[in-house]
């Protein structure tokens, strides 16, 4: 016959201590930071080659930005749309990173590689194919000096994120438990949260492309951008708070934004072909092109993960992740 101790160990529902945590079950909270956003890591616990990589990348980054903005104030001859563009994606590399690496958050690791590879392919085509107006501004030392600290400092920040990603992580067990399923429902939430601000990270800089570059440039087109910049933060806001409280009247919601910029994402592609062979440039057209198609992709892919995750709702993930640490610490 069992006694009432392990009755009570195997049914939590049964007995007094019904609602103790599980020991076998129940993440290491005690060792995790709690944030709006989930748990992170504290410092004391990265290992210090983590910490040299990581402050490395924050200063690489940061003085990248630094470089961006003086180009940006001393209005010198290279492109603005590709320096401001440049300077969006590398904010988003500082967000990619560091939640990557305090969640053990491969996804966001992913995230911030492709990102990476976008800032130095951009960088390297703006540095290589110029006008003829604009061959002058290889000559500017601010330009080339962040023309090559991008090149270096991506390619290391490439292969460290890389060997970041092939080594064991113990988030997902510590926020999860030993429940495979739930394990599998955080690398999904993660999946979305990244995919979220990636989404948006392509708006922005699609957004960015088509007004300052004078592709289209009308006035009602302009302000169909400038709302969609708005409409892209609150849609934003709305997936998290969705995800995070598992709100499933919001996830709705949240699709149904979507639909307006698919539609003038689609829009956008019919405009550039038809408009296409008409100047005698080609760049623009083929920046608009390629921004369209990534945004559409990655749309895919939260689209994929958020029906994953909305199925998740109510399986217990949420009370892991933010409820336990009152629970546990008591």
């Amino acid at each position: 016959m069992e006694s009432e101790g392990s009755r009570e160990f195997i049914f939590p529902g049964v007995g007094e201590t019904g609602d103790a945590p599980l020991p076998n079950l129940t993440p290491r909270h005690q060792d995790l930071i709690p944030t709006p956003c989930g748990p992170i890591k504290p410092w004391s616990e990265l290992s210090c080659p983590v910490k040299v990589y990581f402050c490395i990348t924050l200063v690489s980054l940061l003085s990248i930005i630094g470089l961006t903005i003086k180009t940006l104030v001393q209005k010198s001859d290279e492109n603005f749309t590709i320096s401001l563009i440049q300077l969006i994606g590398v904010v988003f590399c500082i967000y990619y990173v560091t939640r990557g690496i305090l969640q053990e958050n491969r996804q966001e690791l992913i995230v911030f590689i492709l990102s990476i590879l976008l800032v130095m392919f951009r960088s390297l085509v703006n540095f290589l194919v110029l006008t003829a107006e604009e061959k002058p501004a290889r000559e500017d030392p601010v330009i080339l000096a962040r023309f090559i600290v991008i090149l270096l400092v991506g390619f290391f920040d490439v292969v460290c994120a890389v060997i970041l990603i092939r080594s064991q992580g113990m988030m997902a067990f510590r926020v999860g438990g030993a429940l495979e399923s739930l394990q599998a429902q955080y690398f999904m939430l993660n999946l979305c949260f990244s995919m979220l601000t990636f989404d948006l990270q392509a708006q922005l800089c699609l957004c960015v492309l088509i007004l300052t570059s004078g592709l289209y440039a009308s006035l009602q087109h302009s302000l169909i951008l400038i709302l969609g910049v708005l409409w892209a933060g609150l849609k934003v806001t709305i997936g998290i708070l969705a995800i995070l409280r598992e709100l499933k009247a919001l996830v709705w919601i949240f699709l149904v934004q979507n639909v307006p910029e698919v539609a003038y994402l689609f829009y956008l592609l019919y405009t550039v072909s038809r408009a296409w062979g008409q100047d005698s440039s080609y760049t623009g057209e083929a920046a608009a092109i390629v921004g369209s198609c990534i945004s559409v992709a990655i749309k895919s892919v939260l689209l994929w993960a958020l029906v994953h995750v909305y199925r998740s709702f109510g399986q217990g993930l949420r009370e892991r992740m933010f409820s336990s640490y009152g629970r546990i610490e008591s």
